[in-house]
C-alpha cells in the first residue's frame, strides 16, 4: 500500500531553499564546501537524512536559525537520502550548477523561495519525494508591461545590464 502526503515546508523570509537528493554520508560536508567556495558571502544550513546505518539527520552550516530549520524540514518530509539547504545572501541560481556537479548529489526537486509543499510517498519500507508544489499556479499570460517590469527588476538586482 502506498500513501501519499503533501509536507509543507517551511521557508523563513528573507531565505530560498533548495531540496535535493543525494547518496552519501558526506553530503553535508560537500554541500557547505560548495557553498562557501561559490558564495562565500552566504549565510546557509543543510541538512541530509540518512537512508541507512544509524539514519540520522545530519546538519551543518554558519547561521544556527536555517540550520533549525533546515533540520525540521528534513524531518518533516523524512525521506532518506534527501537534503534541505536553506541560503540567504545569495540565490539559487548562483549555486545551482556547483550543487549538480557535487558528486554525491543526483537530483534537484526545486529551488525557491515561494510557499512549497513537498509531495511525500509513504510505504511499508519508508518515504520518498514524488514530486513538489511550487508557488502558485499561473494566473494569466505575460503583457508588454509585465515584460518591462521583469527585465527592470533582473537589472535591479544585478542580473542583466
Amino acid at each position: 500500500m502506498l500513501e501519499l502526503q503533501s509536507v509543507a515546508v517551511e521557508v523563513p523570509a528573507e531565505s530560498n531553499i533548495i531540496i535535493g537528493q543525494s547518496h552519501f554520508i558526506k553530503t553535508v560536508e560537500d554541500i557547505y564546501e560548495a557553498v562557501v567556495n561559490t558564495v562565500p558571502q552566504a549565510r546557509f544550513a543543510v541538512a541530509f537524512n540518512e537512508a541507512s546505518g544509524p539514519c540520522l539527520t545530519r546538519a551543518d552550516g554558519n547561521d544556527d536559525e536555517l540550520k533549525a530549520v533546515a533540520i525540521r524540514n528534513a524531518q518533516a518530509i523524512a525521506a532518506g537520502h534527501i537534503f534541505v539547504l536553506l541560503i540567504r545572501s545569495a540565490y539559487p541560481v548562483n549555486l545551482l550548477n556547483t550543487l549538480q556537479n557535487v558528486p554525491e548529489v543526483c537530483s534537484i526537486y526545486c529551488a525557491t523561495a515561494n510557499p512549497l509543499q513537498v509531495i511525500v510517498a509513504k510505504s511499508e519500507q519508508g518515504r520518498g519525494i514524488m514530486g513538489v508544489i511550487d508557488g502558485s499556479s499561473p494566473k494569466g499570460i505575460e503583457t508588454s508591461q509585465d515584460v518591462e517590469t521583469r527585465r527592470q527588476f533582473l537589472r535591479k538586482i544585478g542580473y542583466k545590464r
